[in-house]
Formats: structure tokens, C-alpha cells, sequence
């Protein structure tokens, strides 16, 4: 069943008020969906050709279970869209993940937190696919505070991710998909978060 999902979800977005959205404006992001709070996390063993130990660092708190990476374009007002979403183990570094979908993005602006963060690729994206990729700036080896430019830039960075958390705390208000802990195999797993982001989507298609 977990493969009939995808191509739903991607029938439901196609229905979201695709005339709104700003195709060059996107903003990467990604959530749990964990089989195991953080005393079970080191015991648990569901799935493990796709689920493994992972930190959370919004919640501050470890877990066992996946990843769902989303990168979301823009729409003025209104929370953003999925144009991409993977699926990858809890411990994987987000910007592994982006890596693999970058060659499809093209011109434009890619928000993201401090995991993106690599001034070589940023370098390349915007000289080979005119694609900036913006991300608060890290402190460098030493440096106590931010300047205030620094500090500018980290604010205004931080209210573009905005709607993509708005988006994923409506998701999970919606369908639950963070708390997977019933689930029982990887067939069970790819069904939970594919299968409530369709549904989400569903939701967001009819109700935009």
C-alpha cells in the first residue's frame, strides 16, 4: 500500500491553489516521526533497514524512528507547499538529504536552518544554478556573540523558515504523524508517514 501514497500526495498538492505559489522562494526543513521516545530509543529495533537513533534538537531530546525531509515553496500569507519530500533514517544530517535534490532546483532562494550550512556548496549553487542558499550564520571558531549585521541577517533568515514549522505543526495537529510508536514493521512505516501526509495534503487541497 505504501506505494500507491506518493503519487496521492502529489495528486492532492497539484489541487493546492498552485497559482499562489512563488516557485523561486523555497524552504528546506525537516521533522521526526519517532517509533521510540528517548529512554526506548537505544532498545528499540523496528525497522531497522530504514529507522535508527536520532536527536531532535527543537525538542532537545533523542529518538528512535525517521526522518521526513520536505523542501516547500512559498505561497504569500498562507502556508507553503511540498514540492519535494524524502523519507531518510533518524541519525542522517539533513543536509545529506538536500544533496540529493538539489540538481533539480534552479534560480531563486533556498531557506534553511543551521544544518545547511556549507559556504563551498552555497558557493556553487549560486554559480551554477543561480540558487542562493540562505541559512543563519554560524559563530566561527572563537567568536563569543554575533555582529549586528550577523544577528540581522539570522532574524530575517529565521522569519522566512517561519511558514514551513507552521506547515509542519499543522501536519501533525491534523494526522499525528510525529508519534509512531504503534507502528510494526517498515511496511507499517512507509504507510504511517506517507499515508498521513497524503491525507494531510488532502485536507490542505480541500480546505486551502
Amino acid at each position: 500500500m505504501s506505494a500507491v501514497f506518493a503519487p496521492l500526495t502529489q495528486a492532492a498538492v497539484a489541487e493546492i491553489g498552485s497559482e499562489e505559489v512563488v516557485e523561486t522562494l523555497r524552504i528546506a526543513d525537516s521533522f521526526p516521526a519517532g517509533m521510540a521516545k528517548e529512554k526506548r530509543s537505544t532498545q528499540a529495533k523496528v525497522a531497522p533497514e530504514i529507522a535508527d537513533k536520532g536527536y531532535c534538537s527543537s525538542k532537545d531530546t533523542f529518538y528512535y524512528g525517521v526522518k521526513l525531509h520536505v523542501v516547500a515553496q512559498q505561497r504569500p500569507g498562507t502556508m507553503p507547499i511540498p514540492s519535494r519530500v524524502g523519507l531518510s533514517a533518524g541519525s542522517e544530517n539533513d543536509l545529506t538529504t538536500l544533496r540529493q535534490v538539489l540538481p533539480f532546483l534552479q534560480d531563486g532562494q533556498l531557506y534553511g536552518d543551521k544544518a545547511y550550512v556549507d559556504s563551498s556548496l552555497r558557493e556553487r549553487l549560486s554559480e551554477e544554478q543561480s540558487l542562493e542558499l540562505l541559512t543563519p550564520p554560524k559563530k566561527s571558531k572563537g567568536q563569543e556573540r554575533l555582529s549586528a549585521a550577523e544577528k540581522l541577517f539570522s532574524e530575517a533568515a529565521g522569519r522566512a523558515r517561519q511558514p514551513i514549522e507552521s506547515l509542519f505543526n499543522w501536519i501533525e495537529e491534523k494526522t499525528g504523524i510525529q508519534e509512531a510508536s504503534k507502528v510494526p514493521s517498515s511496511e507499517g512505516l512507509m504507510v504511517h508517514a506517507f499515508g498521513r501526509l497524503a491525507a494531510a495534503m488532502l485536507l490542505l487541497a480541500l480546505n486551502p
